[in-house]
């Protein structure tokens, strides 16, 4: 399916959070992720749906300041 991951457009075959973040290589990374503009916590990923045109924003923490 179709979805937008950071402003870039995938075709990705999983269907939940969890199995994108990990077809996108993500697999236990400590990131953040939006659907569709709200937060999805780490513990709520792999029971999450994600439809066709879904859009997703994954972002890493960041060190320094």
């Amino acid at each position: 399916m179709q979805i937008t991951v950071n402003d870039e457009p995938r075709e990705v075959h999983a269907r939940t959070l969890g199995a994108i973040l990990d077809e996108l290589g993500y697999g236990k990374a400590r990131v953040a992720t939006a659907l569709n503009g709200f937060f999805v916590p780490a513990t709520q990923r792999s029971l999450k749906a994600v439809d066709e045109g879904a859009v997703l924003e994954i972002l890493a923490p960041m060190q320094g300041g």
